[in-house]
């Protein structure tokens, strides 16, 4: 929420009094993120309950400096992998999978263990504290040992775990519609959510108001920033429509405004982001089974299957009309993976929903757990699609940049037909000048790359 300065004193005052705690700016430690709010909703019939939850975030009696998601494995509506610390339930009652996605990366390592439910907050701390007393080894470094951190946490730690006899599998990602009024057994659910990703004051005030009245003791948020409110009895609707109209709220926004991730307070990230609906509704676009997410900064971790990042630019008076963007998505379209594959760069502003379009048909003409063997090459996407032969290049982990032997790279002088492996061992990408080791082999016909 935003204080004019004049009253900071005042707002201090207000919540010492209270017992409130807040944080100004960045000092904000971040939240723990769960999949809480999709029980009895969105999530199966596992045995991870809403007390069990509770029991939990009971356990944390530190404030994490790491961010960390506590997720069921059955539901679809909360992102796994967004924390560096991600706990997630196994089939095997009280025991949990452990993730952890290095700070500043998206490497992900699946501990050998499965870890006993009255243990998450103590292994979480003993791992944060590991983290953070070599942050050299492990922030922004893709090669971060994950077994190495492992070793440590269990030579400073006792907890009780057993083998993960089964791999984690999560379901196919298909966010649920979260928005209006929605039958709970006898009961009622509202989601609310908002374009501007903002409420008033006044109107969270009343909407507390309401469920005291009501007898509701809990208000939920979401990762999508919207508030769900569960547990209305039918005879209580009416103070949720009072509310509703008094305020304008709209309830039934279109499911294609409601996929999407934008960075927090970011003005820039929510006008593109309309930019871009306004196409998708005037050429009737379906996006169902997807979800996007514009990322203006290049250190924020999003979650989306598409991703629209903003070019790095070292003018920062650069003229708007001169801003460029890269479409990304993930090799399976699956949001919850960090397989991120370059679909166009450099692409202008009034461009993006047009190729969203395509890539969006692409999704739905394909076989969905096999589509990134099926995606025909950027070549004959105008064309008649043919099977192209397997023909490998190396990628640039950091920008994405391609070297393809047949064809060289003039700016660094590598005339074409040099190998990868052929290349100087000082070799650096010309565009990031990411050193040749942070190459990886791919397969060219799963790479959508603008061509002339």
């Amino acid at each position: 929420m935003e204080v004019p300065l004049k009253h900071i004193n005042t707002f201090r005052k207000a919540c010492a009094k209270t017992t409130i705690d807040f944080f100004e700016g960045r000092q904000a430690p971040p939240n723990i993120m769960s999949s809480y709010v999709a029980t009895g909703i969105f999530a199966g019939d596992g045995w991870l309950r809403e007390g069990i939850y509770k029991d939990v975030f009971d356990l944390f009696d530190y404030t994490p400096a790491l961010k960390l998601n506590i997720c069921d494995s059955s539901q679809s509506f909360t992102p796994f992998f967004t924390g560096h610390i991600n706990w997630i339930a196994s089939a095997a009652q009280n025991f949990w999978h452990l993730c952890i996605r290095f700070p500043g990366t998206q490497k992900i390592y699946h501990w050998p263990v499965l870890v006993y439910t009255n243990d998450l907050a103590i292994v979480s701390s003993t791992i944060e504290k590991v983290i953070l007393l070599s942050r050299e080894a492990w922030y922004g470094n893709q090669f971060a040992n994950g077994q190495q951190l492992f070793q440590q946490v269990n030579t400073q730690l006792n907890y009780i775990s057993k083998p993960a006899e089964q791999p984690l599998t999560l379901p196919d990602f298909s966010l649920p519609y979260y928005e209006g009024f929605n039958r709970q057994g006898n009961l009622y659910w509202l989601g609310i959510y908002r374009r501007d990703e903002s409420f008033p004051v006044s109107f969270l005030k009343e909407l507390c108001s309401i469920c005291i009245d009501t007898r509701i003791g809990e208000l939920y948020t979401t990762p999508w920033k919207g508030i769900i409110i569960k547990g209305i009895e039918p005879a209580h609707r009416k103070f949720w429509d009072y509310i509703l109209g008094k305020y304008r709220i709209n309830v039934r926004h279109a499911a294609n405004e409601l996929n999407w991730q934008v960075e927090d307070h970011t003005q820039e990230g929510l006008a593109l982001k309309r930019h871009i609906i306004r196409f998708f509704d005037k050429e009737d676009v379906r996006t169902y089974g997807l979800c996007f997410a514009v990322q203006t900064k290049l250190s924020a971790g999003m979650f989306g299957s598409v991703i629209i990042r903003k070019c790095e630019v070292k003018n920062p008076h650069r003229l708007k009309g001169l801003e460029r963007f890269d479409i990304l998505y993930t090799r399976d379209f699956n949001p919850n993976t960090h397989n991120l594959v370059l679909y166009r760069d450099h692409v202008e502003k009034n461009h993006i929903g047009a190729y969203l379009v395509s890539l969006c048909k692409q999704f739905y003409d394909g076989d969905r757990l096999h589509i990134s063997n099926r995606i025909p090459s950027a070549k004959t996407i105008s064309s008649t699609p043919q099977a192209p032969a397997v023909k490998m290049v190396h990628q640039c982990s950091h920008c994405l940049s391609i070297y393809d032997a047949t064809t060289g790279d003039t700016a660094n002088h590598i005339p074409a037909g040099t190998l990868f492996i052929d290349l100087p061992a000082d070799y650096c990408c010309s565009l990031c000048d990411g050193p040749k080791e942070d190459f990886t082999e791919v397969e060219e016909r799963s790479l959508l790359l603008k061509t002339a």
